[in-house]
Formats: C-alpha cells, sequence, structure tokens
C-alpha cells in the first residue's frame, strides 16, 4: 500500500522543472506518450497524475491490481507506476500477470514503494519489473527513470519495426535473387577495398607515405624467422634520429619542421634498395632494415652514405635547414627472439651514438643493453635511497693555506646501498639528474648539511664565520623555486645565509647566462656566497667571471695533480690564481694530496686549498672529533 506521503508535495514545489512548461513527452511518430498509475491511495494517484500531467504525458489511474490489468489490456500503456502494498492483490501479482499476458508482456512496470529491503527488490525484479523506486522519492529522479524507460522502449519499438521493414524488404526481393547476389558482390569487393585502405593507413606513415613502426616489426619478424631458418643469411637495422631537430620546430615552426621531415624521407629512399624497408618511426625518427647485408661492413658504410647525404642543406620556402643524424646499428642475431628487442637495442645504440657526438654512429653492443638496464636498476634504488634515507653527507675540511687553519667544509652525498655496496657520486648523480631526482637529492642535502653546520657552531666546534660550501646542480640553479627553497632551509635551520657558499660549475651559469645572472643576483642580494666548481674543466671565460658576482672559483683538481711535474702546468695555475686576485676573487685548489703540493700552492699565493693531505671527507661525527682533535692540538702548542 502506497503510504501518505508528507514530503511529496514539498518535493513538487522544490522542483527544478516548472509545471507550466510541460516537457515534449512525446515517443514514436510524435505520439503523446501514455503511462497507467497504480495505487490504492487517491491522494497519492492524484498527486502523480498532476505530476506527470505537467510534464506532458497522458496519465490514467487505476485505485486496485484488477481494474489496472483491465484497464491495461483494454488500453496499452507505454509504462506503468505500480505500487506494492495494495489490498486484493498486491503489485507482485499484477507485475506477474501483466507480464503472463502477450498484450502487456513488454510494458515496463516501475515499483513506488515504501518498502526498502533488498529482498523486495529483489522479489520486484523477479516477477518482471523494469525499474524499482523507494518512497519517499525526489521527483527528478522519479522523471529521469520514467523518461530513461520510455527511450528504452521507444527504441525497442524502433528496432522491432526495423526488423519488419526488414523483413518485409526480404520477402519483396526474393524474386530479385540474382540481383541481389551482384549486390553482394559488389559490396564485397568494396568492403575489400576499404580494408585494404586502412591496412594501409594502419602500415603507414601519412605525412610522409613511408611504412611506420607496425610495418617495420613485421618485417623485422621475418627477418628473424629468415635467419632461423638460413644458416647464412644476415641482416641489420640503422635507427637514425635527427640532431636538434625540436630546435628547427621551435624556430621555424611545426609546418616547415614536417616539411623537413618529408624531404628527409625523399633523400633516404634514395639510398635505399628494394629488397630494403625505410620507415618513419615518429617524430624525427626513421629506420633502415638492410634485408640482405652481404659483408659485415655495409651497414657502417650506408650509415656514412647517409650522413653524407643530409649534410647538403635542405632549401625550403627560401631557406636553407642543414641537418645531421645520429644513428645506432644493430645486426640480426639467433639470440634475439622478439623483434621489439632489436629496435630497442638499435635505439640504445643510437642514444650512445648522439651522447658520443651528434652526427655520427655507433654499433650496439650487448654491454650497452646490460649497462641500461643496470641504469634503471639504479635509478630504482636511488628513489627507495631516498626515501629510506640511505644516503649520507659527508664534510672535506677546507683550510687556509697560509695559517693551516679550518676555513670550512664542503657537504659531499655518500650513498651506501644495502646490498651493492658503496656507490660512487659520479655513478649516481648522473642518474639523478637525467631523472630529475636530483631536485629532491640536492634539496635533502642543502637541508641536511645546513642543519649539521648550525648544530656544530651551537657547539662551539667550529667558528662563527665558519662556511658551508653545497654542490648545486644545473637542474636545481635552474628550477623555478630554487629560491623558495633557499629562503626555506635558512628559516627552518636557523642557518646564517653569510656562512653559506653555493659551488656550481661553470655549465649552470653559461647554458642560460640572463637567467643565471638572476639568480645570482638573488643570491647575492641575501649575501650568499657563489663559488665555481671544477674551474678550467668548461667554458673557462673571464666574461663571465666579470660580470656575475662571483665569490670564489676551485681549481680543478686534474691541474693540482701535475702542478710539480709540468712547469706548463704551474704556469696555468698560476695565471688562474693571478686573474683571480685581480678580480677579488677567492681561489681554492681541490685534490691536494701531497706536501709538494701544498708547499707549491703557498708559494703561488693561493689562498685556501682541500683534499687528502689535510683530511678526507668524514662523516658528521668523524669531522666533530676532527675540530676537538684539532683544538687539543692547538691549545697544547
Amino acid at each position: 500500500m502506497m503510504a501518505l506521503m508528507p514530503k511529496f508535495p514539498m518535493l513538487l514545489m522544490n522542483s527544478a522543472r516548472h509545471p507550466s512548461q510541460p516537457t515534449q513527452a512525446l515517443g514514436i511518430g510524435s505520439r503523446q506518450m501514455y503511462i497507467l498509475v497504480v495505487d490504492d491511495k487517491p491522494q497519492n494517484l492524484r498527486l502523480l497524475a498532476d505530476l506527470l500531467s505537467a510534464e506532458g504525458y497522458s496519465v490514467r489511474k487505476s485505485l486496485n491490481g484488477s481494474m489496472a490489468i483491465t484497464a491495461a489490456q483494454a488500453s496499452p500503456p507505454d509504462l506503468i507506476l505500480l505500487d506494492i502494498m495494495m489490498p486484493e492483490m498486491d503489485g507482485y501479482e499484477v507485475c506477474r500477470q501483466l507480464k503472463a499476458a502477450a498484450a502487456t508482456a513488454t510494458i515496463p512496470v516501475i515499483f513506488l514503494s515504501a518498502l526498502d529491503e533488498a529482498f523486495d527488490k529483489v522479489r520486484a525484479f523477479q516477477v518482471g519489473a523494469a525499474d524499482y523506486v523507494t518512497k519517499p522519492f525526489q521527483v527528478e529522479e522519479v522523471l529521469v527513470r520514467i523518461k530513461n524507460q520510455l527511450a528504452l522502449r521507444a527504441a525497442q519499438q524502433q528496432i522491432q519495426q526495423l526488423n519488419a521493414d526488414l523483413e518485409a524488404r526480404v520477402q519483396e526481393r526474393t524474386h530479385q535473387l540474382e540481383q541481389a547476389m551482384l549486390d553482394l558482390r559488389q559490396e564485397a569487393a568494396e568492403r575489400q577495398l576499404v580494408q585494404a585502405q586502412l591496412l594501409d593507413l594502419a602500415l603507414h606513415d601519412p605525412l610522409t607515405g613511408l611504412p611506420n613502426r607496425a610495418y617495420l616489426l613485421d618485417r623485422l619478424a621475418q627477418s628473424l624467422d629468415d635467419l632461423a631458418a638460413t644458416a647464412d643469411h644476415s641482416f641489420a637495422l640503422l635507427f637514425l634520429d635527427c640532431d636538434r631537430f625540436k630546435l628547427i620546430n621551435d624556430s621555424l615552426g611545426y609546418s616547415l619542421g614536417d616539411a623537413l621531415l618529408q624531404a628527409i624521407a625523399e633523400r633516404l629512399q634514395q639510398l635505399a634498395q628494394p629488397q630494403d624497408t625505410l620507415v618513419r618511426l615518429g617524430g624525427d625518427e626513421f629506420a633502415l632494415l638492410l634485408a640482405v647485408c652481404e659483408e659485415p661492413s655495409q651497414p657502417m658504410q650506408v650509415a656514412r652514405q647517409i650522413q653524407q647525404l643530409l649534410s647538403a642543406p635542405f632549401c625550403l620556402r627560401q631557406r636553407e635547414v642543414f641537418v645531421s643524424v645520429s644513428i645506432g646499428i644493430v645486426f640480426g642475431e639467433r639470440s634475439y627472439e622478439q623483434p621489439e628487442h632489436l629496435l630497442r637495442d638499435a635505439d640504445t645504440a643510437m642514444h650512445r651514438a648522439k651522447a658520443r657526438q651528434r652526427g655520427s654512429y655507433h654499433i650496439f653492443d650487448p654491454a650497452l643493453y646490460l649497462a641500461t638496464l643496470h641504469a634503471l636498476q639504479l635509478e630504482t634504488d636511488l628513489r627507495h635511497a631516498l626515501q629510506r634515507r640511505e644516503l649520507e653527507l659527508h664534510y672535506q675540511p677546507i683550510v687556509d693555506l697560509a695559517s693551516g687553519n679550518l676555513f670550512g667544509v664542503e657537504a659531499l652525498v655518500r650513498w651506501s646501498h644495502p646490498t651493492r655496496g658503496f656507490i660512487p657520486p659520479d655513478r649516481f648523480i648522473p642518474v639523478a639528474e637525467e631523472t630529475g631526482l636530483i631536485i629532491e637529492l640536492g634539496a635533502w642535502v642543502l637541508e641536511t648539511a645546513c642543519q649539521q653546520a648550525y648544530d656544530w657552531q651551537r657547539a662551539g666546534l667550529v667558528a662563527a664565520d665558519f662556511t658551508l660550501g653545497v654542490n648545486i646542480s644545473v637542474h636545481q640553479f635552474a628550477h623555478p623555486q630554487f629560491l623558495q627553497q633557499i629562503d626555506q632551509v635558512l628559516a627552518e635551520t636557523g642557518f646564517s645565509s653569510t656562512c653559506l657558499k653555493l659551488e656550481m660549475t661553470e655549465s649552470a651559469i653559461m647554458d642560460n647566462t640572463q637567467q643565471a645572472a638572476a639568480t645570482m643576483q638573488a643570491l647575492r642580494d641575501r649575501q650568499i656566497r657563489l663559488s665555481i666548481d671544477d674551474f678550467g674543466t668548461g667554458y673557462s671565460s673571464l666574461s663571465y667571471l666579470h660580470l656575475f658576482p662571483v665569490d670564489t672559483l676551485k681549481i680543478d683538481r686534474t691541474f693540482i695533480q701535475h702542478l710539480s711535474e709540468a712547469e706548463k702546468t704551474l704556469n696555468l695555475v698560476a695565471a688562474i690564481l693571478g686573474m683571480a686576485k685581480a678580480l677579488g676573487i677567492v681561489a681554492i685548489a681541490e685534490g691536494i694530496e701531497t706536501a709538494e703540493q701544498a708547499q707549491l700552492l703557498r708559494q703561488l699565493d693561493c689562498n685556501l686549498g682541500q683534499g687528502y693531505w689535510f683530511a678526507r671527507p668524514l662523516t658528521a661525527t668523524a669531522f666533530a672529533e676532527h675540530c676537538c682533535q684539532s683544538a687539543e692540538e692547538s691549545a697544547a702548542g
């Protein structure tokens, strides 16, 4: 039985659709949709009828199940709203009888009931209900469910009508069987043509017209099969990547970039033999499959021919454009089981060629693959190391060469892997820079070092003007949040900015001089010292030393190691020191390992030095002990 619904009128008033603006409730052929509402409560019948009429539906009402069945059979409605709890015959029985009769079996029934137990809903669907709405309900929800069921019924009726029309057409054309067979044959031929066209699109690059990656993988699979079947069969794959192509796109536009790719494809086709396969892999990458290698040197000869062919300028829209390619070469071997592996190794060899010298070629060596796997594993382990705090900072003292007193330290990150042991920084730092982990790693180093130096100052182990050197990578220096990160670390640790010295390579400055100048000036405004690390191995330009606010420069250890061996090196170091002194820049000599080197640097009037001769990089605890021991020795002296 439908209970009185005190919330129902309120829901009508809160409905988003005003009754004076009915929806056009039309079915097939613009016929007004007819809904039968069954409820033993006149008030509920009236409210529902008013609601549905306002929506543009034609409504009939029944107070009990018997009347509902009679009305439905006399004039089948498009949808029935049915209460469950009614006297004499409940909604379940009404629905069951409606579904049992052919004339009413397909009419969708939506139960509206205050019963909300899962058992009641399951029983409703078992007797054939299309939907179930629990009272009290939202008006919009009921309207949406009604519309959904009416739309579904209309679609079903449409399908039935379409099926009937189709059947009529089939019967009509029975006598035209021969013509129909011809039509079918023609349709089949057209379909085959379309399939061939789609296959061609799937296997070819739309820009250059060359075959694509999918086509190449298929040919590589065939080559591997031929290799397995024929003992003397040999083939090779060349992977080509245009150097600095992004610069062409960014400066001249993507339209001209596309024209350049088309021109490159045309030139490469001049070299490809009929049995070979030239493909565009995507972007600025191409590949050439040499189906038959008569000589082991043939792929290298082809690579040189490609580079020579592409070295001539491309004339595009009254512009001369020059391009070079880096090429990776891999030979087909029986050890390969998947064509993707050949493509992977050729790509690896290409990247090695690009890293060594752009515009060159490189032959794949299995060691490259192992190195790639090791690099990938190293990246994974480094991520875990950052999470698990496996990294540690060591501190190498920097001393005043004239007095021998401690001037400061350089913070150096160290990694003791739980299973692989000590991993040198020159192995994991490049991985961190390549993957972007250097940002997180650098932030940790900066914060940890500043906190440790501040703790030493508070404990009286070092002087108040003690200097902490922290290495900053190119990626950190160019990061948009770099200055904010520096400010946050200094504020949280309490370490004075005047004691912090940021060490960066020359490339960090010269990669973007305008941004570098602005960042360095902002650091100088914060009274943070700036140092050029490994001086003499990069740009070594006097202009940036003059223009940028540099405080110190560190003479690279390669000069110091040969200081006593060659007069030329000695004179070069003397020149660097003289230049630094003239510019008011403090010089630090790195890698001092012998007393003779230290003495020569004193004679050259070098300000500061660091190296194994004074102390190796020390843990925080060992450095504290080193400071205590130095203090005791000074007191005893």
